[in-house]
């Protein structure tokens, strides 16, 4: 790889960076090139420049907010997989902590833009939404593949349950009702 093109790609990660603190700080609302421009230290037309579009653009920022949270999540869980019973309070007391809560809130976001018909926000939620579940069933030390899978996606739907109901801000129910 030439010099030009190592420098490139490390200037591309690092505006990735900048460009996921800034959307799980003021999120999708605030999304549109020259606040990010800004946020990054550079201009809309480098932004274009590096990503193409505004919607790859926005597509690479999400993926790498959801390789950070994916890092977060690895962070927590146990080094072998778990029964799917053992592993539901960890999953959920994960959903409930203050740091894993921006990424949360932008996740959200995303599957608001899905669930009004943005075809942008459908694809890329419904490819974060089953990269998840692929997470999950990793997680997961089950008999065979077809209870693994169906395992990690009741534990998706609950993990996305608790989302939505602390986002209503009804925290105080979360806790007793997973007890």
């Amino acid at each position: 790889m030439s010099r030009v093109r190592r420098d490139m790609d490390m200037r591309k990660a690092a505006l990735l960076d900048d460009l996921a603190d800034f959307v799980l700080d003021r999120g999708l609302e605030a999304a549109s090139l020259r606040p990010m421009a800004q946020a990054a230290d550079t201009s809309d037309r480098m932004l274009i420049y590096h990503f193409g579009d505004k919607d790859s653009l926005i597509a690479a920022v999400i993926g790498h907010v959801a390789e950070r949270l994916t890092g977060l999540l690895q962070a927590r869980t146990a080094p072998a997989p778990l029964p799917a019973d053992r592993l539901q309070p960890l999953l959920l007391d994960m959903a409930l902590e203050d740091d894993i809560w921006p990424y949360l809130r932008l996740w959200l976001q995303i599957a608001a833009r899905a669930g009004q018909g943005d075809p942008f926000f459908r694809a890329v939620g419904g490819q974060i939404g089953l990269g998840f579940i692929g997470w999950i069933a990793a997680q997961i030390d089950a008999e065979t593949d077809a209870a693994r899978q169906w395992q990690a996606a009741r534990l998706f739907v609950l993990v996305e349950g608790l989302i939505l109901v602390r986002s209503l801000g009804l925290d105080g129910i979360c806790r007793p009702a997973l007890d």
